[in-house]
């Protein structure tokens, strides 16, 4: 929109002789000014607005937080595809989906970026802690699906004894259980060969808490 300038120079008049025909105000003078004042004035915009009327702006570089007007061209910039993916997946950044993605350039197809790596598989995500050596460091791996007792691993506990039996097979046991093991019986015992029960099969048991399955892309460029 263009601002109104004086078009005749009304003021110079007044200083020349009466005899010089530029003192004359003719007709073509009122006609020149009003132009320039009518040329003004259409460029300017209502101050209700309209639709169909349009001004331009200085456009602020990107991320200006002032109350400067903002042009589509701003605007356009701070909410393209690309700057809103680096807000929300900078560099670095993990993306989960339950989406099959084929590959990285799936993933910048779908949401954007440069570069994008398979992340995680087979793994849980734990919140890096300085305070632990097993997990002060980023990305630092550990852990197992199962695992075997070992022999320090195991509850304190007892077994029994089993010290005789007599005529009709039956055994008696000493420790926690004491007493007549089976149909029980007041005979004696006959002299037979001591034992210690055992069970278990030493099978690894699952450390796996409950879960659910998703994928998990990396941003790395």
């Amino acid at each position: 929109m263009s601002n109104y300038t004086i078009a005749v120079a009304w003021s110079g008049k007044d200083a020349l002789s009466d005899s010089d025909a530029a003192k004359v105000i003719s007709g073509d003078d009122f006609n020149t000014e009003f132009s320039a004042v009518q040329t003004a004035v259409n460029t300017k915009a209502d101050l209700n607005g309209s639709a169909s009327e349009s001004f331009s702006a200085t456009t602020a570089t990107a991320g200006t937080n002032t109350t400067q007007v903002a042009t589509t061209a701003f605007v356009e910039t701070a909410t393209s595809a690309a700057n809103i993916v680096d807000a929300v997946y900078p560099v670095g950044a993990i993306f989960t989906t339950v989406t099959a993605y084929a590959n990285s350039a799936a993933v910048v197809a779908a949401i954007g970026g440069t570069t994008w790596v398979s992340f995680a598989a087979g793994k849980m995500i734990i919140g890096v802690d300085t305070g632990d050596t097993d997990f002060d460091t980023v990305e630092e791996t550990g852990g197992a699906k199962t695992h075997t007792l070992t022999t320090d691993e195991i509850p304190s506990h007892d077994h029994d004894l089993i010290t005789g039996r007599n005529d009709n097979g039956d055994y008696h046991a000493s420790g926690s259980n004491k007493g007549h093991v089976g149909n029980g019986f007041t005979a004696a015992y006959n002299a037979g060969t001591s034992w210690i029960g055992s069970t278990g099969g030493g099978d690894a048991h699952s450390l796996m808490n409950p879960y659910i399955t998703v994928y998990m892309w990396k941003r790395t460029a």
